[in-house]
């Protein structure tokens, strides 16, 4: 049973660890509500997570302690463990699945714990941990479905409240659903008129399933850039929690993702990785109703894999407009071409790449196409070119 005393004596004990992460107002992100981020990315390890880790551990019994602590891991809830651990003088050992980002791997080390990497993926990495766990006698530390992690979480909750008192709704990225539960047993057993929405990515959505069928329900499979809430199935408690305080589910493309983060790095200078944006994403985009409401956006985390980030980036500007992809059919012969650049420079786009293919598809045996990308500003000029193409006789083709 979740208890909001507990919730209390987190923060209490979270004080003397974690970074206090006050909001920013972003009002850029939706005109039509009036936003606030809620930047966890710039929390020590760089995500939320800590903060349940830290104090799930700081509960443990001294002989708990003595015996260590394990944990699995994709890499948030790691570095979590490991600081929380270190910090306390505890050893821990973290199953990472061998595929984890290098990043993630040598920031979980440097913080202190020692790493097993384990041949698969994420489910291979948790069932070698429970073994180890069962072998050494180990305290095993759940990512999300445990009571007192679940009350370290929702310690942003209380946050909230005090930072923003007329908060209408607040928009969490869910994975396992312990940030989400945590968050809205809190800011619901003391403001149940906020409004509470989750945000899963699509290709990811366990939470929202399983609510919606009312039961935990298990994907088979979880494919999304947000690797943070990648989770195949949500967490008894977690589940339990959000059926009875979660007002709704919703769900972000990875196209609407990648312009979250995009926006956030350009607009509020802030680096957020694909979990941590999926709640920018439902506002940006309309997911979630807040039209009008004062909102909180928590952003869980930054710990995004800067390898993918320029793929991210440019997903992102072709999602807001900013990236342009014609592809123009021509008779091939000389001029053609000049004739498409005049439209796109007269509007003022910037091409930045051009291919040029004969067309054997074609009906006209003397037909090319023509491949352009371009720098543009939006939604409604990349229409301003496409239209103007078509007014001036070219055949757009897909």
């Amino acid at each position: 049973m979740l208890n909001l005393d507990n919730f209390y004596k987190a923060r209490y004990v979270l004080k003397r660890i974690i970074r206090r992460t006050d909001l920013v107002h972003a009002p850029k992100i939706n005109p039509e509500c009036d936003v606030y981020l809620k930047p966890e990315c710039l929390q020590k390890t760089g995500s939320f997570k800590l903060r349940g880790a830290y104090y799930k551990i700081s509960q443990l019994s001294e002989e708990e302690k003595q015996r260590g602590v394990i944990a699995c891991s994709a890499g948030n809830h790691a570095q979590g463990v490991a600081l929380g651990a270190t910090e306390m003088g505890i050893k821990s050992l973290i199953c990472l699945p061998e595929g984890a980002p290098i990043s993630k791997v040598e920031a979980t080390k440097r913080l202190g714990a020692e790493v097993r990497l384990v041949p698969g993926v994420y489910d291979d990495a948790y069932a070698e941990a429970l073994r180890l766990r069962d072998e050494h006698g180990y305290t095993f530390i759940h990512p999300f479905d445990d009571e007192n992690v679940i009350a370290g979480q929702g310690s942003i909750g209380l946050e909230l409240l005090d930072q923003l008192p007329d908060v209408e709704a607040v928009v969490v990225p869910v994975g396992g659903g312990g940030l989400l539960s945590g968050i809205a047993f809190a800011i619901k057993s003391l403001n149940p008129d906020v409004k509470i929405y989750g945000v899963q990515a699509q290709g990811a959505a366990s939470m929202v399933k399983s609510m919606e069928d009312h039961r935990q329900e298990t994907l088979e499979s979880v494919s999304t850039i947000a690797d943070g809430i990648a989770v195949k199935q949500p967490g008894k408690i977690t589940f339990e929690t959000c059926e009875r305080y979660v007002d709704e589910m919703v769900t972000v493309s990875e196209d609407e993702i990648c312009a979250a983060i995009l926006h956030l790095i350009e607009s509020e200078k802030m680096v957020a990785e694909g979990a941590g944006a999926a709640s920018v994403a439902a506002v940006m985009f309309n997911r979630v109703p807040v039209k009008g409401k004062k909102t909180i956006c928590v952003v869980s985390g930054g710990n995004i894999d800067v390898t993918i980030l320029n793929r991210v980036i440019n997903r992102g500007l072709t999602k807001s407009g900013r990236f342009c992809s014609v592809s123009v059919e021509l008779d091939d012969k000389p001029g053609q071409m000049l004739g498409v650049s005049r439209v796109f420079a007269e509007l003022g786009a910037n091409i930045i790449r051009v291919l040029h293919e004969r067309n054997d598809d074609s009906e006209n045996v003397n037909a090319c196409v023509l491949r352009l990308r371009a720098e543009t500003k939006n939604d409604e000029h990349v229409n301003m070119i496409r239209t103007e193409l078509m007014k001036r006789g070219f055949k757009l083709v897909d």
